[in-house]
């Protein structure tokens, strides 16, 4: 029996249109259409690679996101030196702290700090915030880290605690400081209890004298310097490919502060930091970050090894010496372009190179002889404009001339079509590029309005990199982030319908942005949310997971015909193709609309189809979102169903992505 309240919800559904396409509609399914398959000549491969990430270090993606490192500004290498660290003065305690840089421990970054305790009483010395906050487990063990040195007079003891809440004591133990030389430490701990706000507090017991650097506090959980909880949504993601260190990144706002791969090679420690592009809320959205910098402890190397980490190919993006045109608009001269080729040549070395390379015994020395097996690389951005093709030629010409194996990627823009867009695909097509990169940021009925974009594109020559998409619903209310609503996401399922589609044509494509810390946001949306303790996969997330784990061998030809009385249906998207390790028909169908959709589904060219196919269904209420610590409203649920033959009738959920997966036996011709 409906209650009050809920026939009152029909009778407000009925009269407002935005409330109605949040109610499952009551009124009779409209006429089937017919979705044909047909299986007997399969068409262009797939890309095994096609389903992607981007990542960049935006919205503390790095430090403070998937780079596990707990301590903020761990070598006082920031410009406001003691920036994320605070005095700890307890009880009678008096001391000082300063920042010197004679004698360091590490010259490339020779900034270090001397606690002095006069008087310690109750404990004197330094703590640190973390990245808004420290998220600790109870039962994860933590290894601290860093380089000491005592005084003149005596050895100190260091006390290394972690609190929590009303200063609630989580783990605590102690280093004898004992050399008056630079010295690595270091000490395991195992907390006992769980906070999201943690802090890192190092004190002095005694009067006494230590000088400290290169401060760290890593999970013992974090393979190879990755946060657990956000590499497991990673690796289930099962991403072709990994497109890095970014967009806007990559140009930096001026030269200057571009991203320089060299600069994060080497030892950890000795990474120079700099300033994130990010810095201050550049872009005019989400919060005030004035402690954003980039440590590079998650480098060109790391990035590497990510990849193989996720069994994904690398693909990296260097800058063609051109800053964001949106800001500076800086260029090298092009007299002076070289050295920004030669990286590119460099970086190709390093990641296949001979561990007796040059540049291969580099990523040997760091920790990995066998070569990366580099295949792709992207030369800019975003960028536009005549100087742009002038630069994207002579990267072409010199890479060709050495890596001819190397696939080259260019920049059509920032924009998704125009008279700049034009200009430079005609450019691309000139200069012999691989693959184009394509941008488009845009409200969810522009996706569904292009799910049929890529229908009429040439077939020859340079192939598409849906680089960096996503649909945009609007802001809820100025400062707050664009929510990853269903809605959103579902547009998003349409339009990569049409990618796959037209897979000889689009080879690789990636959401962006990939990762956002709920507190330390610039843009929005984006793939998972997370905290320091938490993450929360958007509905987009579950619909690039979806694609990604249902990926096939080749196009399969789909036909939908729509009855006159049946044009409801005309919110129908549908791609197919064949999986030939596996014998099946992958058929992927959204229905953009508010009521379900019955389909006669017509499987041409095989036989002996039937039996059970494996059916995934995403689907829920246009303005839903999956947040924080509470449960998903938009996750897929995966079932069997009964298949009697090639031709059978299947219902569609309203607003839902669905995924069929069919055992065939292909007809003889």
């Amino acid at each position: 029996m409906r209650s009050p309240f809920f026939a009152l919800l029909f009778v407000l559904a009925a009269s407002i249109p935005w409330l109605a396409a949040q109610v499952p509609s009551q009124h009779p399914r409209v006429p089937a259409a017919t979705l044909t398959v047909d299986a007997h000549q399969p068409g262009a491969a797939i890309n095994p690679a096609m389903w992607g990430v981007f990542f960049e270090d935006i919205n503390f993606a790095a430090d403070g996101g998937l780079w596990a490192e707990l301590v903020k500004n761990r070598s006082f290498e920031f410009p406001h030196r003691l920036q994320g660290w605070f005095e700890v003065r307890r009880k009678n305690a008096r001391g000082t702290l300063t920042i010197h840089e004679d004698s360091p421990a590490i010259p490339e970054n020779p900034h270090y700090l001397r606690i002095t305790s006069q008087a310690p009483g109750e404990g004197y010395g330094v703590g640190n915030e973390g990245f808004r906050g420290m998220g600790i487990r109870a039962g994860e063990g933590l290894r601290f880290s860093f380089w000491a040195r005592r005084g003149p007079d005596a050895s100190v003891a260091l006390r290394v605690a972690l609190r929590g809440a009303e200063n609630r004591l989580l783990t605590e133990g102690s280093i004898q400081v004992d050399k008056t030389a630079w010295t690595p430490y270091s000490l395991t701990l195992n907390p006992t209890l769980t906070d999201p706000g943690s802090r890192l507090e190092l004190t002095l017991e005694h009067p006494g004298q230590v000088d400290l650097d290169a401060v760290s506090l890593m999970p013992t959980t974090a393979t190879h310097g990755f946060r657990p909880d956000l590499m497991g949504l990673l690796r289930d993601l099962k991403p072709g490919f990994v497109r890095f260190p970014g967009g806007c990144v990559v140009e930096g706002h001026d030269l200057a502060n571009r991203y320089q791969w060299k600069r994060t090679l080497g030892p950890a420690d000795a990474r120079r930091p700099m300033p994130n592009r990010w810095l201050d809320n550049m872009a005019g959205e989400g919060r005030f970050a004035p402690d954003y910098q980039q440590s590079f402890q998650l480098g060109f190397f790391e990035f590497f090894q990510l990849c193989a980490d996720l069994g994904a190919e690398p693909l990296p993006v260097l800058s063609c010496g051109m800053a964001c045109q949106f800001e500076s608009g800086e260029m090298v001269p092009a007299e002076s372009l070289d050295p920004f080729i030669q990286d590119a040549l460099d970086l190709i070395e390093f990641a296949n190179g001979a561990p007796d390379s040059p540049w291969g015994k580099v990523r040997a020395h760091m920790g990995h002889a066998a070569p990366f097996g580099l295949k792709f690389l992207a030369v800019g951005n975003e960028q536009w404009g005549p100087e742009y093709l002038d630069r994207f030629q002579r990267f072409e010409k010199a890479i060709r001339a050495r890596y001819p194996q190397i696939q080259i990627i260019g920049s059509s823009g920032p924009w998704s079509g125009g008279a700049d867009f034009d200009t430079l695909w005609a450019g691309m097509r000139e200069l012999r590029a691989d693959l184009v990169d394509e941008h488009y940021y845009a409200p969810p009925g522009w996706f569904l309005a292009n799910a049929h974009r890529y229908d009429h594109y040439p077939r020859s020559g340079p192939k598409v990199f849906a680089g960096e998409y996503a649909a945009h619903p609007e802001r809820p209310a100025p400062g707050t982030p664009r929510p990853n609503t269903w809605e959103a996401a579902m547009a998003e399922a349409a339009f990569m319908t049409g990618l796959e589609r037209n897979a000889d044509v689009v080879r690789l494509a990636s959401y962006a942005p990939l990762l956002a810390n709920v507190d330390a946001w610039q843009w929005s949306p984006n793939l998972i949310w997370f905290d320091s303790l938490q993450a929360a996969p958007t509905p987009s997330y579950w619909v690039q997971q979806t694609f990604s784990r249902n990926r096939a061998s080749r196009i399969l030809p789909v036909q939908l015909a729509i009855p006159p009385s049946a044009t409801a249906t005309a919110a129908l998207y549908a791609s197919a193709a064949v999986d030939d390790a596996t014998g099946e028909v992958v058929l992927k169908v959204v229905n953009a609309a508010r009521r379900p959709a019955d389909l006669d589904l017509r499987i041409q060219g095989v036989q002996g189809l039937g039996g059970t196919a494996r059916k995934t269904v995403l689907s829920a209420g246009l303005a839903d979102e999956n947040s924080l610590g509470a449960p998903p409203k938009a996750t897929p649920v995966t079932s069997d169903v009964s298949v009697p033959g090639p031709a059978f009738s299947q219902t569609f959920p309203p607003y839902s992505l669905t995924v069929l997966r069919l055992s065939m036996k292909r007809a003889h011709p």
